[in-house]
């Protein structure tokens, strides 16, 4: 997997903020594997703030109770995993699976 570091991050969210790119001409002009991944960013980004474009340092480890939640969440309402992961302040969407 690659990782990016914050300040690209924050660049391509800049980017898309000011108007000047869309998620797919953004990935595409920086080498971004997948559009979504941007729009992860910037939901991210609009939500936490810069801090929300940062890696955590640690590996958390959640408990299953949290786990239920995430899960009960996207099945009670139909969000999507990046709709869910935003919500309950998960960095990776990748992480939860059904």
């Amino acid at each position: 997997m690659v990782k990016y570091s914050e300040k690209f991050k924050l660049k391509l969210v800049q980017e898309y903020l000011d108007g000047r790119s869309g998620y797919k001409t953004l990935a595409k002009k920086h080498g971004v594997k997948a559009d979504i991944q941007i729009r992860n960013w910037v939901n991210a980004y609009k939500k936490y703030g810069v801090e929300g474009l940062f890696r955590r340092k640690i590996r958390e480890v959640y408990p299953v109770q949290f786990k239920l939640d995430v899960l009960s969440f996207m099945k009670r309402t139909g969000a999507s995993r990046s709709e869910t992961a935003l919500h309950f302040g998960l960095t990776n969407p990748s992480m939860i699976s059904s």
